[in-house]
């Protein structure tokens, strides 16, 4: 079978104070436009630190404890998330996500978030490598599929 492979994308880190991750990387030298930085009434949210330049780039996003929870249902519930990251990889299409969540599970990997269609236009799905990271499959975004964002 003839299928695309899934390319590195993103790297995800939850972040127990995302003010203080925002202040840490601009100090670093990462320019952080306020306007890729998502506020709510309970605090920041999702921050896109780094935005791909080329398809071939990936991106830096800052999600907080809370965030982090709504979009991976494995971690619902935890108090440890600060400092978890998630690796992310592009998948060719949406039943490609789902057609990969159910091999790495059926292959005995966790799961930790079933494939679901993101309120960000992508399908999505969660599992967790052998040393216990986080690994994404996303789809590519379609504006069919965007949705408001959850209340954090």
């Amino acid at each position: 079978m003839d299928r695309t492979r899934p390319t590195l994308n993103q790297l995800n880190i939850v972040s127990g104070n995302v003010d203080a991750s925002i202040a840490f990387y601009r100090k670093l030298g990462v320019e952080i436009p306020d306007p890729r930085i998502w506020r709510t009434n309970t605090g920041v949210h999702h921050v896109s630190a780094i935005e791909a330049e080329s398809p071939d780039a990936a991106t830096l996003d800052l999600d907080s404890t809370a965030f982090a929870q709504i979009w991976n249902k494995g971690w619902a519930g935890r108090h440890d998330l600060a400092g978890r990251v998630v690796v992310g990889f592009s998948v060719s299409s949406r039943e490609e996500v789902d057609r990969l969540y159910g091999e790495m599970t059926a292959a005995g990997h966790r799961g930790l978030q079933v494939p679901w269609d993101a309120f960000w236009g992508a399908r999505y799905a969660i599992v967790e490598d052998p040393d216990g990271i986080a690994v994404g499959l996303m789809s590519p975004i379609s504006a069919k599929h965007r949705a408001p964002p959850p209340t954090v």
